[in-house]
């Protein structure tokens, strides 16, 4: 189970203020390409799961990881989701994004959960998004800021995970508070406002 805090800026002007105060806390900055799957039959959207294959680009040699994730649900910004997620060869990752067929003859633990579990015997891309996601060692805590660039526009989100998320959230908050730093609860994860095909008003 994956529990995190998340909290939405409204516009580029909350974002860019908030790099500016955390940027004595940075550690990395991630540029992700995610793109979402399904079984042909849709056998994992009716169960309330996605299929994630997330690269990471930051780096001369780019790293590649496939995510499961069921059950999400967002209550007061913080998020609870079961989540598997292992790396692969990100070889292996683009020939899927080329032919999502190809995501059946992989050898990975995840895919092997999704064909017994779910009873996927094919897949089929849904399409995806790219983040650009700063990373922060502040109060004890990681903090993730993230630039999500879709089709139809972008999103400013800050994600903390924690097994205290209420305490969490109430130090973020807080911090918010104190700089005049705009924000609110996040009602809908990235991959539903993407699958939403409009931004959250």
């Amino acid at each position: 189970m994956e529990i995190e805090v998340k909290l939405r800026l409204p516009n580029k002007a909350s974002h860019q203020k908030l790099l500016q105060l955390l940027s004595p806390f940075r550690i990395t900055k991630h540029n992700q390409h995610n793109t979402f799957f399904d079984g042909l039959g849709s056998e994992l959207s009716s169960h309330r799961a996605v299929l994630r294959l997330r690269f990471h680009k930051q780096t001369d040699l780019p790293k590649c990881f496939i995510c499961l994730k069921a059950n999400a649900v967002i209550t007061n910004g913080v998020s609870r989701v079961e989540k598997d997620e292992e790396e692969v060869d990100p070889s292996i990752g683009y020939a899927c994004l080329e032919e999502p067929g190809k995501l059946m003859d992989v050898d990975s633990r995840v895919l092997r959960r999704v064909k017994e579990e779910f009873g996927v015997n094919s897949f089929k891309g849904l399409g995806g998004f790219r983040t650009v996601r700063s990373v922060y060692e502040w109060n004890g805590v990681k903090l993730e800021v993230d630039e999500v660039k879709y089709e139809f526009g972008d999103l400013y989100e800050v994600e903390c995970e924690s097994l205290e998320p209420e305490r969490v959230k109430g130090m973020i908050e807080a911090f918010f508070k104190d700089n005049e730093i705009e924000y609110s609860d996040s009602l809908s994860s990235k991959f539903a406002i993407f699958r939403a095909g409009k931004l959250p008003s």
